[in-house]
């Protein structure tokens, strides 16, 4: 279809606005458009930029060209050292300058909101994480597909227009200060649904995007810093069974949502990458490579073993080298459910698990264990493109490590993810995304500087570690591109980001931890949110959202059903396909033409390239199939982790194409490679360790805090008393509201002023509640164990809180039907209640009713009686475990009762020789 018949329609929308600057590889229309994403968009001082008229813009570039004025709140405007406002189709980044000017400014009348969100998560979300502020990159590149500097140096060219007045209202922020302050309250969520605004929605009717009605999904996934991305960039979200041209998803995808995608369309995932994303997956697959490559080539997971199938090879294994032993459900993430032991005969049997030998000797920083998180951008299995992002993030734990295994218990100090050390009191936030190397989180970059100043080989460390990631892939790939042939109709559909979780030991051998299936978006800090704004547009960009027109996009729906056959396979040319006859050995050779689906992969993977941001290619390089080549099949290039059957191959029913073989000899072989290689080994490594420096910072908008009045609140308490007295009930969801707002108020008093009593009774209720919250197991033996308890215990009760908050949706009252408490009215009361409101509530409602609607759905067998409620403070605290029911799980309660008792009983031993030694002391 010729793409110029769709293109003068929309050209027409953007009478003022460069297409050059957010459309890259090709013109709107044409089959490689792809849209561009910048961080410095989120920049309100560029917003503003964004809202200028043409007339505007021309008597702001006249002006004087330096004013300064005397006050910090005045206007400063330096234009005439900025020639590039006339050059805009010459210089420009993908984290630099924009040169936007649109064809009239808006009115807030005018503003489209797009917030289709449920009003009632703003009391459900009342606990969630906030944003500082985030800084974007501006460097300045020649051209869009040359390699940027992530340390640029200042120039006359490098600010157009700087604009104070008003920045710190339209960021949120009351002060400049206050815009990098970090938030020193502990979050249970991660993601923030006011983290967008109607300015968001004003700039991005402005982007072709929105003209083009580009529009994006979301599918059980954190969504603060997407949607605000999305949203100024022009992107609809749309919901249901809508047609969409991104879908990202934190979960696996359905196979169904596969087979009928079209050309256009992009989601975040594979089929079937739980291969790699599961612990137990990802070791068996590593363990076949291990058994059939040898493991002096697969030595990059501790040894581990999957229980309780293999016990009896973990009993022989722990005979032979004592532990201790890390224990994992083999799905789950954050920390979740992680302990550690000393001897087999610890772990319980009664639920599969992966048991790994413990790394006693990690690399420490400063005395304090780390971990790395690096970005894995996978663009295709077959052929294997994978890059990794430039900046990672390093998470310390909060205690200080020592060795012994009296301390095996403390999570805090074996454990590094910022899901469980964010509790500890001693936890220490960086409040600057600029410094970088400031508290118990760090970014890559920092840590490679640090450990090159110790005099450390920083070059072989991060070629091990690309090493380590390229090998877990290609471990893992054969069944991928399994699926992937069978169930994904476009090379091009499927793209996915992992977060490769990377332990480093004291000789700087790295080894794998996990890998993510979604790694966390959530930004609780602005280094946070500064690296993952870059690693989402980066990505973005990288990837190419297809700029097509709606007709365009109705074509190819039409075409893909149409050509879409019964067995859903990829349609593959195979037309003078001899890929196998190539040979990169001998240049003299006849070269045999590239087939059509083979040039289409070729050009694919040049444009990525160009587009490539912060990315960093590390398969194919030059050496690849040099280092990698036995892996592959010599046939197809498809990695081989079973053994060949003499007669039956994992190819036989596929069709013979070999496009990494290909790949690598037109990128590499040939004459193909370029005078100047970007993408050796010292270019990367120097990109690693830059820093990544910014000069804009991006203040997200604040949450909007109601200001509680204690007063209101006690007057609202006596209303709601007063209502449940005379016979009005709460419905389940006012219900689960209140008794939700109530733990986050023993969630924060936990976390500011633990109390041992309250801790035992928060580990009883979520020990006999269940719902997949599971203490660890050696949660005993230690003496100085408040701080790294009282850590502990709000971790779960987090985990718990979120799955809460997630089930209390479905609850939603649609209509304020009779015997109530108005919706109005209750929700003015949460507003203000304190903690002591709405235990008074909670209180009285139980003793007048009888029910528990905050933890039953009705009554029935298993719905315990109500218990007596004890007067006074704390009162429904205490009571909290009573309610209840211990069917079924008596065992783990009387587990967790022996320890406490041990506890008191060491407690009142210790407070005994205090005693006594004191009473010594008097004596003499």
């Amino acid at each position: 279809m010729p793409a110029s018949s769709h293109i003068n329609s929309t050209e027409r929308c953007f009478k003022y606005l460069s297409q050059d600057d957010w459309v890259t590889s090709g013109k709107i229309g044409s089959r490689e458009a792809v849209l561009v994403f910048r961080t410095n968009i989120l920049n309100p001082k560029t917003r503003k930029t964004l809202l200028l008229t043409p007339t505007e813009e021309r008597e702001l570039k006249t002006a004087d060209s330096q004013v300064t004025l005397s006050t910090p709140n005045e206007l400063i405007v330096k234009c005439s050292s900025s020639p590039a406002i006339s050059n805009t189709q010459q210089n420009y980044s993908s984290r630099g300058k924009l040169y936007v000017a649109v064809e009239k400014s808006l009115k807030c009348k005018e503003i489209i909101n797009f917030d289709r969100r449920n009003p009632i998560r703003k009391t459900l979300d009342a606990f969630s994480s906030s944003d500082a502020s985030v800084s974007s990159d501006g460097d300045e590149t020649v051209q869009y597909n040359e390699k940027k500097s992530r340390k640029p140096q200042k120039s006359k060219n490098s600010s157009i227009i700087e604009i104070e007045v008003n920045l710190n209202k339209e960021s949120g922020y009351d002060s400049p200060s206050a815009a990098s302050q970090s938030n020193t309250e502990i979050n249970t969520s991660e993601e923030d649904h006011e983290g967008f605004s109607e300015e968001d929605n004003e700039c991005g009717i402005n982007m072709p995007a929105h003209h083009l009605k580009i529009t994006y999904k979301f599918i059980q996934t954190e969504t603060k810093l997407l949607r605000k991305i999305f949203n100024v960039h022009g992107l609809t979200e749309v919901q249901g069974d809508s047609n969409f041209n991104l879908l990202w998803t934190g979960v696996h995808m359905k196979l169904d949502t596969l087979r009928n995608l079209s050309l256009y369309q992009r989601v975040n995932h594979f089929p079937r990458s739980y291969e790699l994303t599961r612990k137990d997956r990802l070791y068996k697959n590593i363990e076949r490579m291990q058994h059939l490559r040898g493991m002096k080539h697969f030595d990059i997971v501790p040894q581990s073993f999957i229980l309780p199938l293999e016990s009896r090879d973990l009993i022989f294994a722990h005979n032979k080298q004592r532990g201790p032993w890390i224990v994992k459900p083999a799905a789950s993430s954050r920390g979740r459910g992680i302990f550690i032991v000393k001897s087999p005969d610890q772990i319980p049997q009664d639920e599969q698990v992966l048991v790994s030998k413990y790394i006693v000797d990690p690399l420490c920083i400063d005395g304090h264990k780390c971990d790395l998180r690096v970005y894995v951008l996978v663009t295709s299995f077959d052929p294997l493109i994978i890059y990794l992002y430039e900046e990672g993030i390093v998470r310390l734990a909060t205690v200080r490590y020592d060795r012994n295994a009296d301390n095996l218990w403390n999570p805090c100090m074996h454990l590094c993810n910022y899901s469980i050390n964010k509790y500890h009191s001693d936890y220490i936030r960086s409040s600057d995304a600029q410094d970088e190397d400031v508290g118990h989180k760090w970014t890559l970059s920092a840590l490679l500087r640090h450990l090159k100043l110790q005099g450390c080989d920083t070059h072989l460390l991060m070629l091990n570690i690309e090493d380590l990631i390229i090998k877990a892939v290609l471990a893992c790939a054969q069944t991928i591109i399994s699926a992937c042939r069978m169930f994904v109709p476009n090379v091009n559909n499927c793209f996915e980001l992992y977060g490769f979780d990377i332990l480093i030991d004291n000789t700087l051998k790295p080894w794998l931890l996990e890998v993510n299936l979604s790694p966390s978006m959530g930004v609780d800090s602005p280094l946070d949110t500064k690296v993952k704004a870059c690693l989402v547009t980066d990505l973005l960009t990288c990837v190419g959202i297809p700029a097509y027109t709606p007709e365009m996009r109705t074509h190819y729906d039409s075409k893909s059903s149409r050509l879409r056959s019964s067995s859903c396979q990829r349609q593959i040319d195979t037309t003078e396909s001899s890929t196998t006859l190539r040979s990169t050995k001998s240049k003299k050779k006849p070269v045999i033409p590239l087939t059509q689906e083979e040039q289409r992969i070729l050009r694919s993977a040049r444009l990525q390239y160009t587009r490539r941001g912060g990315f960093v290619r590390i398969f194919p390089t030059d050496d690849t199939m040099q280092r990698y080549g036995n892996f592959l099949d010599p046939a197809n290039g498809i990695p081989i982790s079973t053994p060949n059957v003499q007669g039956q191959t994992f190819q036989a029913l596929v069709n013979q194409h070999n496009y990494n073989q290909m790949l690598h000899s037109n990128l590499f072989c040939m004459g193909q490679r370029s005078s100047k290689d970007d993408n050796s080994q010292e270019n990367r490594i120097k990109q690693y360790e830059r820093a990544l420096e910014t000069d804009s910072e991006i203040p997200f908008l604040k949450k909007q805090i109601v200001e509680k009045c204690e007063e209101e609140g006690r007057r609202l308490r006596k209303q709601m008393l007063k209502k449940i007295g005379s016979g009005s009930t709460l419905t389940h969801f006012q219900a689960r509201q209140t008794f939700s707002l109530y733990l986050e108020s023993v969630l924060r008093r936990l976390t500011q002023d633990p109390k041992d009593s309250h801790e035992k009774i928060i580990i009883k209720f979520l020990t006999k509640y269940g719902g997949g919250v599971k203490p660890p197991v050696l949660f005993r033996n230690s003496q100085n164990i408040s701080k790294a308890r009282s850590a502990m215990v709000a971790k779960l009760l987090g985990d718990f809180l979120e799955l809460y908050k997630r089930d209390t949706e479905s609850y939603i009252d649609s209509f304020d039907h009779f015997g109530m408490i108005p919706t109005n009215a209750y929700s003015l009361f949460l507003m203000h209640a304190q903690e002591s409101d709405l235990e008074a509530v909670l209180t009285h409602h139980t003793n007048i009713t009888g029910i528990m609607p905050f933890l039953y759905n009705r009554c029935g067998l298993s719905v315990p009686p109500t218990p007596p409620i004890p007067s006074g403070l704390h009162g429904f605290l205490r009571a909290l475990p009573a309610m209840v029911s211990s069917f079924g799980v008596s065992r783990e309660v009387s587990k967790y009762d022996g320890y406490f008792k041990s506890c008191d009983k060491n407690c009142e031993n210790v407070h005994d020789i205090s005693l006594r030694s004191r009473s010594t002391r008097d004596s003499k």
